[in-house]
């Protein structure tokens, strides 16, 4: 039998808890000897990657407010982080940065998972941003340094497109999303909104000629142990600025579990 949580047994519990593990997290990033991207500037000259992901997911399941509050969550947290350098030798950390939310507006509620559940919270939602940030990182030359993937999806994508298994879930004082600028090339991130999407870019004070590229392969629906799972592995193309091939390889496959119901076509293997 799994062992419950203190906080499990006393839920009063929760918030100094959450308050205790986001202050030690703050003051070990202090202490760590990284130095974090914190400086805003102007705009750099050139666009090394570039992406958008639809905001309200018609298919969530929920009362559709969650997601008009979602877009709004994510206009403020985008403020701690737009137009932020990364000088080289520096480490982007999400967490680090999010922490001044405050300073641009109030939080509403979104959905967020809890305990494998899907429940509306305060602040729910961003990590559709951190999603969108780490696929700019995997295209840029940018060296990941921590990244945490959901352990299940509860509602289909938005967009019929996207690519699978390059989420980054952040849970302040838990899990971060941190990239390191190991080149001598100042990067910079760009966030925007229109009526339908959030928009990023990954610029540079100069040029990146080798442009990357993240695909799918080997997607497939497996069941195991009477779960469904997703699994994909995720690949990294290198081109030159003529689009040839440079490198292709296997970044990481990854496994997540299925929690929605999935339509009556779709193939599904047994894994033992």
């Amino acid at each position: 039998m799994k062992r419950k949580r203190i906080t499990q047994i006393f839920p009063f519990l929760l918030p100094i808890r959450i308050w205790q593990r986001n202050l030690c997290y703050q003051i070990n990033l202090y202490l760590d000897k990284n130095k974090y991207s914190s400086k805003k500037g102007s705009l750099l000259s050139y666009e090394v990657c570039k992406s958008k992901n639809v905001m309200i997911n018609e298919e969530s399941g929920y009362d559709i407010i969650y997601q008009k509050n979602k877009v709004d969550n994510l206009k403020i947290i985008s403020q701690t982080m737009n137009h932020i350098l990364i000088y080289p030798g520096e480490t982007f950390s999400f967490c680090f940065l999010s922490k001044y939310a405050n300073k641009y507006g109030k939080y509403k509620k979104g959905l967020v998972l809890v305990n494998d559940k899907i429940v509306p919270k305060t602040g729910g939602g961003v990590c559709q941003l951190s999603n969108l940030l780490y696929y700019l990182f995997l295209m840029s030359p940018l060296t990941i340094v921590e990244r945490h993937g959901h352990q299940s999806k509860s509602f289909p994508n938005p967009d019929k497109d996207s690519l699978e298994g390059i989420d980054a879930t952040i849970y302040s004082g838990w899990l971060d999303l941190k990239v390191r600028n190991a080149t001598d090339v100042t990067f910079q991130i760009d966030i925007d909104f229109d009526d339908t999407y959030i928009i990023g870019r990954i610029l540079s004070d100069e040029e990146v000629k080798e442009k990357g590229i993240i695909l799918n392969e080997n997607f497939k629906y497996v069941r195991k142990n009477e779960k469904i799972y997703e699994k994909v592995s995720v690949i990294k193309v290198l081109q030159d600025e003529n689009n040839n091939e440079i490198e292709r390889k296997k970044l990481y496959d990854e496994m997540v579990e299925i929690t929605y119901l999935l339509p009556d076509n779709i193939k599904i293997e047994e894994e033992i």
